[in-house]
């Protein structure tokens, strides 16, 4: 159950898991704080001041800089996915074609031998 609460700070969302209210940070809140810490150098100054746990932005900073790139890498196109599933489609067909080739020429081979005995 999702309780939205005017009292926490905008972009944020009070969950309240098994009696104990967990607070949801929009992404662009987590973004905030996570450059601002970066910039001042301090955890600790950066998570006081927007009323967070340092351990909190600790994890968040952790998973920026194991997972920042991935916002600079460009998502593929639903066109290029449907292409790439098309290319894996057909070379599956390949593969299957060939085994179907190699069957047909031992089965010449058993019954029409090439060799002049």
């Amino acid at each position: 159950m999702v309780k939205l609460n005017p009292d926490l700070v905008s972009g944020q969302k009070g969950v309240y898991l098994m009696a104990k209210k967990a607070t949801v940070h929009h992404p662009s809140f987590k973004f905030k704080v996570l450059l601002e810490s970066f910039v001042k150098g301090n955890v600790a100054e950066a998570a006081r001041k927007y009323g967070i746990n340092p351990n909190q932005l600790s994890s968040w900073r952790k998973q920026f800089l194991e997972k920042g790139q991935v916002i600079f890498q460009a998502e593929k196109s639903s066109r290029e996915k449907q292409l790439e599933r098309k290319i894996e489609t057909l070379e599956n067909l390949i593969g299957k074609k060939e085994v179907e080739i190699n069957l047909l020429k031992k089965y010449l081979d058993f019954y029409f031998p090439r060799g002049g005995t």
